[in-house]
């Protein structure tokens, strides 16, 4: 595939609707060309912008609503069973009654657990994709920045990773493509080189192959940024020799 179709794939790859093929040529193109990278990602947010879109919650106050409706459904006794002597059904009148005041209370209590779990995770889940929103326009800015300068290098089993610094704004991206899955229980994790002394820069997505990742902090001055491997969840500081360490672009 030549190089001049492999600009108009931006849109397509960032929605995971290429071939086998072409997503493997696509992502070798990828890996120097910053232009597409800056395309893929900004492809990427709006997609994240529209599946926001159409999201829902529950409605507030459904928890409320529901209580205050319980209250006003009336506690009536049946009758008694047939055959039943009048001692017996008052009692049977009063065992019912408690009992349906019982069940009205458990499925209130269900109810209204259920409505706040539902508001919680919806709650939960807009707070990240605000999250992710920024993150994305972030990265998308550091690679739109006018003073944008980038590095790439070759990492093991034909993987390659760019480091995108933005002076202007003391933020820098990596970006990986073909990256291997890393161990089992195992992460890649990143870090700024301060001159010998390693920052951490947080962590990549171990499921994804390419990815483009807003390094945690200011570049501050770094002399450049190095990938180790991890246990899930990262490290104070590395724990193993780095994979790679990409001096930063002067």
């Amino acid at each position: 595939m030549i190089t001049a179709e492999l600009h108009t794939l931006t849109g397509a790859y960032a929605l995971h609707a290429l071939t086998e093929g072409e997503r493997a040529d696509f992502e070798r193109h990828l890996a120097d060309c910053a232009a597409c990278a800056r395309e893929v990602t900004e492809f990427t947010e709006t997609a994240a912008r529209l599946g926001l879109a159409v999201s829902t919650a529950p409605r507030h106050g459904l928890r409320a609503r529901v209580l205050r409706r319980i209250t006003d459904v009336p506690q009536v006794a049946p009758g008694p069973p047939g055959g039943v002597r009048p001692g017996r059904a008052a009692r049977w009148s009063r065992r019912i009654s408690r009992w349906g005041l019982a069940a009205c209370l458990a499925a209130s209590a269900a109810l209204g657990g259920v409505a706040v779990w539902q508001y919680d995770r919806a709650e939960s889940a807009r707070a990240e994709a605000g999250r992710t929103q920024r993150e994305a326009e972030e990265v998308a800015a550091v690679l739109a920045a006018p003073d944008a300068r980038s590095r790439t290098v070759r990492l093991a089993d034909g993987a390659t990773g760019t480091v995108v610094v933005s002076t202007g704004r003391d933020r820098a991206v990596f970006l990986t493509a073909r990256m291997a899955k890393p161990p089992g229980g195992k992460v890649y994790q990143l870090w700024f080189d301060d001159h010998g002394t390693m920052r951490d820069a947080g962590l990549m997505d171990p499921h994804l192959a390419s990815q483009a990742v807003l390094l945690r902090g200011a570049v501050d001055g770094a002399s450049g940024v190095g990938v180790t491997v991890e246990p899930a969840g990262g490290s104070a500081t590395p724990g193993s020799d780095p994979l790679a360490v990409l001096p930063l672009p002067a």
